[in-house]
């Protein structure tokens, strides 16, 4: 048994594998959370969580977790979510504090996927995402080009947004809200914004989901900004080979990545996220905080659907489109360059965050 924060805590098989490539143990990862608490329980505080738990290790089987564990501590937090899909509520747990995360570490909980809302306004997400997705072989090079394009816009729009990698394969953009919204309105403005990427931008960026349609670009993954679904927290351990961490980055790194053309710039392991965090402090402070609307255009036209063959009709709004169309010009058609360029698109002023 251990004590943290006046809570008892019994650990077990801390030497148990879960990365056998690396031989990370679970004492690790319990660690790793501990240390990292202090940054990433502000961004979990009062969110429904969905844990992605691997009790055998990440070669193993996994299951998601979204009601909590009746054998909880009396003192883990949960909020109910009415679930339509389930007809009852589902007790989600709120991360709020360190003695929780330090359990769910010890659950094998690697990944902590929680809502882009707080339970007690969960149709109010605080954050707009953009899940920068690449088709083999493109990778997260690609995906900082499509990031910067990105950027412009929503600085066109005078909105500031945040980068850091998933930890796997891609990168995230996140734009902080911190207003009353709804995902009626994130979430075809996000589809309108991906799109007019993909018009924009063909030989590179894709924002239908089919596999087909993916390879060598970047899929601009808009759909998350949906209250039925999660995104990986920051400071979130994956399921990769290696103890990968999702981790925030400046700008002026995603400028860097681009320029190199080196894939491995932003890749961290847990012990070098501590490091950073150490260094840099936590860059994802703003997006707790930040107050931004989203342009009026998104609120005021209702959605329409479209249906793409093959696919689930999906709402989005075609006159919010067409509005981005004509706003970002300047935004997002700036110089820029394609993959293999020499310089990146940045524009001239970089924000450091």
């Amino acid at each position: 048994m251990v004590e943290i924060q006046g809570r008892q805590l019994k650990l077990s098989n801390l030497d148990k594998v879960l990365y056998p490539a690396t031989g990370f143990t679970k004492g690790q990862v319990v660690d790793y959370y501990a240390h990292i608490a202090p940054v990433l329980v502000p961004h979990l505080t009062g969110r429904p969580l969905t844990l992605k738990r691997y009790p055998n290790g990440v070669d193993s089987e996994f299951f998601f977790e979204k009601n909590a564990t009746a054998h909880r501590p009396d003192w883990v937090k949960t909020a109910p979510i009415w679930s339509e899909g389930n007809r009852r509520n589902v007790n989600y747990i709120l991360a709020d504090n360190l003695p929780t995360v330090v359990w769910m570490a010890n659950l094998a909980a690697i990944e902590l996927h929680p809502s882009l809302s707080l339970a007690k306004n969960i149709g109010c997400p605080t954050m707009m995402v953009f899940d920068l997705d690449p088709g083999p072989p493109a990778n997260i090079v690609q995906c900082a080009q499509v990031g910067i394009w990105l950027r412009e816009i929503f600085e066109h729009f005078g909105l500031q947004s945040f980068p850091k990698t998933s930890g796997s394969k891609g990168l995230q953009i996140y734009v902080p809200l911190n207003t009353l919204t709804s995902y009626d309105a994130t979430k075809p403005f996000a589809h309108a914004l991906a799109r007019l990427l993909e018009d924009q931008h063909r030989e590179l960026v894709v924002s239908d989901m089919k596999k087909e349609l993916r390879k060598g670009k970047v899929l601009v993954d808009w759909s998350q900004n949906d209250e039925h679904k999660t995104t990986i927290a920051v400071y979130s351990l994956r399921a990769r080979e290696r103890p990968t961490v999702s981790t925030p980055v400046k700008w002026e790194e995603v400028e860097h990545l681009l320029k190199k053309q080196d894939p491995g710039l932003l890749v961290f392991e847990a012990a070098q996220v501590l490091k950073r965090v150490e260094k840099m402090g936590d860059l994802f402070e703003p997006a707790l905080r930040m107050k931004q609307k989203l342009p009026k255009l998104a609120v005021d036209v209702g959605p329409s659907v479209l249906a793409r063959a093959g696919s689930e009709a999906r709402g989005t709004s075609a006159a919010a489109e067409t509005g981005l169309e004509m706003s970002a010009q300047a935004g997002s058609r700036k110089k820029t360059m394609k993959p293999g360029s020499k310089k990146p698109g940045a524009s001239k002023k970089s924000r450091k965050i």
